[in-house]
């Protein structure tokens, strides 16, 4: 995407509770089924990211489903895990880079998990 385009905007956004997925469609044509497992390790939060330092890998989440979407403002969604954690903001940029690069994302995580000797089994 180019600097001077419009970021991609929701154009729906949906929780199967029984497959513990969030699909988020974009008014660019694109449409991304993102587990809920992988929204809680990528979280935006302070927590996860360690802004300033290393990333923290969270490992024993592959249960993790979400309690509640909040809407923030017009420009974002709070996700309220099941675990409890609940201080992520996912802007719309952040969900769509997260669907954009959920494979290359998925495939750091697993790698660092091995490599810490983590598991996404609680």
């Amino acid at each position: 995407m180019s600097e001077t385009a419009a970021p991609a905007w929701p154009t729906d956004i949906q929780y199967n509770p029984e497959d513990k997925t969030l699909t988020v469609a974009f008014d660019s044509g694109e449409t991304f089924m993102l587990p809920a497992e992988y929204l809680r390790v990528e979280s935006p939060s302070a927590e996860v990211q360690a802004h300033g330092g290393e990333k923290i890998i969270i490992g024993g989440r592959s249960h993790v489903g979400i309690m509640q979407i909040e809407p923030v403002g017009n420009y974002a969604v709070r996700l309220i895990f099941d675990d409890l954690h609940d201080t992520g903001i996912y802007s719309w940029a952040t969900l769509h880079e997260l669907g954009r690069e959920h494979e290359e994302k998925w495939a750091v995580y697993l790698s660092a998990l091995t490599e810490k000797g983590l598991s996404r089994d609680p």
